[in-house]
């Protein structure tokens, strides 16, 4: 479960190990992240817990607009700054919720994946730091882990899994409820919550095309829907 993970410096699991459905499930995930922006000159993104660069990189590359990638771990922002180049692309070692780090540098699109729930018992203070790193009507764009996913409620309920998973100690996945009234008590705007993505990754090859035509039909049923990988989170400032 996990084993073959990308683990930060401190030992956690922080993301999938590379394969062709975890790249193909990374560039579906970012495409979803554009298509709920508006591509204009001028705009900039910030991804935090940007990891090891790749989505931080196909935004730069799909939207050329200016693209800040942000993490905590070191090793993991130096492969991102030696394996990906583009003239619109930055990596750093920022802290969002430290935003004095930022300067007075604000954001159109803040941009995440399964990077808040990372915050779940601290969530009031990062959503204000959010808002305030975001320009007037910018917006947050955030793939969260969905809590009524039966594997995700597993690995994150029970503490032998969630041990053997290498979950940090403040992480546990969202309901859609929940991070609406987050959201709302925040004080963001134009809150949009919809359940995403039945890709798994690491799948053999053979069953990445069947798992993408038959998690899009899913994803348009309403019960069954509900039960996908993901909460996708868009709100305004």
């Amino acid at each position: 479960m996990h084993d073959n993970n990308k683990k930060d410096d401190r030992g956690y699991n922080q993301g999938w190990a590379d394969s062709t459905s975890t790249r193909i499930r990374a560039e579906r995930r970012c495409n979803a992240l554009i298509e709920s922006m508006q591509i204009e000159p001028g705009r900039n993104i910030l991804e935090i817990g940007c990891g090891t660069g790749d989505i931080s990189f196909m935004l730069a590359q799909k939207t050329n607009m200016q693209v800040l990638g942000t993490d905590l771990c070191v090793p993991f922002i130096e492969e991102a700054r030696k394996n990906f180049t583009h003239p619109g692309l930055t990596y750093d070692v920022l802290d969002f919720n430290k935003i004095e780090t930022f300067k007075e540098h604000r954001f159109d699109y803040i941009v995440g994946n399964g990077i808040l729930h990372h915050l779940y018992y601290h969530l009031d203070d990062a959503l204000i730091n959010l808002k305030q790193l975001l320009k007037p009507k910018g917006k947050i764009i955030f793939w969260e882990p969905n809590l009524y996913n039966p594997y995700i409620y597993l690995i994150f309920t029970y503490p032998a899994l969630r041990k053997k998973a290498h979950l940090e100690p403040d992480e546990m996945a969202f309901t859609k409820p929940f991070i609406e009234k987050k959201l709302k008590e925040a004080g963001f705007t134009q809150i949009k919550v919809s359940f995403k993505d039945f890709l798994l990754p690491g799948i053999p090859d053979a069953l990445i095309k069947p798992s993408v035509i038959i998690g899009d039909v899913l994803e348009k049923i309403p019960l069954i829907r509900s039960v996908s990988q993901s909460v996708f989170i868009e709100a305004s400032n």
